[in-house]
């Protein structure tokens, strides 16, 4: 620790409060002839009883930063998904699941609802970041594969499926927005009714 940390520390105020109290004795002849004893033993005592200083907090991004850095994932989703051929019944659901995370990501005030709901954000970062890319990804290898020993499912099953899911879970997350802001509008025509009631 430097010491300009000590001297701005908690040890080092907690102390110095007490080694003032020592001085206060010595002038009011308390502390007699021993008075730098005193002095520096109720510094040392003051030292001893400070609490620990608190490390300072990590400095993660803010939910706003969090909500631009994902806004360029999905962006590079898009990239990714354009290049990749799908049956038309799942490119129908991705194009599904597209307008979904469009309209949450979208900047307004469903960003201003996800940046106070971290739940809800992770749900949204999950579907972006790894349950999309992983289940077309997934799908793109098993075709592959089905091609050259087919098997007792057809991959693209599994996709509709994993799709649907993915949209299931992003259409609650929707739902449950939209009821946070009917709570909001609800809790206000209540204060209005309370108002006008208390005139």
């Amino acid at each position: 620790m430097a010491i300009s940390e000590y001297l701005e520390s908690r040890k080092n105020i907690a102390g110095s409060a007490c080694g003032l109290a020592g001085l206060v004795l010595t002038f009011t002849g308390v502390a007699g002839p021993y008075w730098p004893v005193v002095v520096a033993g109720l510094y040392g005592a003051g030292a001893l009883i400070a609490p620990p200083e608190r490390p300072p907090l990590p400095d993660f991004p803010d939910p706003s930063a969090q909500l631009d850095e994902l806004r360029g994932d999905f962006g590079r989703l898009e990239a990714y998904l354009a290049d990749v051929e799908v049956p038309p019944v799942a490119a129908g659901r991705l194009t599904q699941l597209h307008e979904l995370l469009s309209g949450l990501l979208d900047p307004g005030w469903a960003a201003e609802l996800l940046a106070q709901d971290p739940e809800a954000l992770h749900v949204l970062a999950r579907a972006v970041r790894q349950d999309v890319p992983e289940t077309v990804d997934t799908f793109v290898r098993t075709r592959w594969w089905t091609r050259l020993a087919p098997g007792q499912e057809p991959p693209e099953r599994h996709l509709e499926r994993q799709l649907s899911l993915v949209h299931e879970e992003l259409k609650r997350v929707a739902t449950l927005l939209r009821e946070t802001e009917e709570r909001r509008q609800e809790s206000h025509t209540r204060y209005l009714e309370d108002r006008g009631r208390a005139n």
